[in-house]
């Protein structure tokens, strides 16, 4: 009868000492915060000032090659250029039979669309 009765005694936890809570609090800090304020401190020194995007200008690949010219276009600019190419039907397909059909298009043309 004793282990029962040990076993639905609750259990006593014992809590940890106040010099180790400090020392998790101290750890957190270093680990969490100040990579955070180095990264701020970082990123608003890069070019203070500047107007527009701190992103490169694309190369020239994305501009002369069709695959990745419509693949940085929206929706609204594949429809724009597939009515500019005489597509039709392009109104009801979606990005990825709209992106197909331009490129075989456009390379029935020998690539001079775009």
């Amino acid at each position: 009868m004793t282990e029962s009765a040990d076993t639905n005694a609750p259990r006593q936890l014992h809590p940890l000492p106040r010099g180790l809570v400090e020392l998790y609090g101290l750890l957190a800090v270093l680990f969490v915060l100040v990579p955070e304020w180095m990264a701020d401190g970082a990123l608003s020194s890069l070019k203070p000032g500047r107007v527009g995007s701190a992103l490169p200008p694309t190369a020239t690949a994305w501009q002369k090659v069709p695959e990745l010219r419509l693949a940085s276009m929206n929706l609204r600019e594949l429809r724009e250029l597939a009515r500019a190419l005489r597509l039709w039907g392009y109104a009801g397909l979606n990005r990825e039979q709209l992106t197909r059909r331009m490129l075989r298009k456009i390379r029935s043309r020998r690539g001079k669309a775009l």
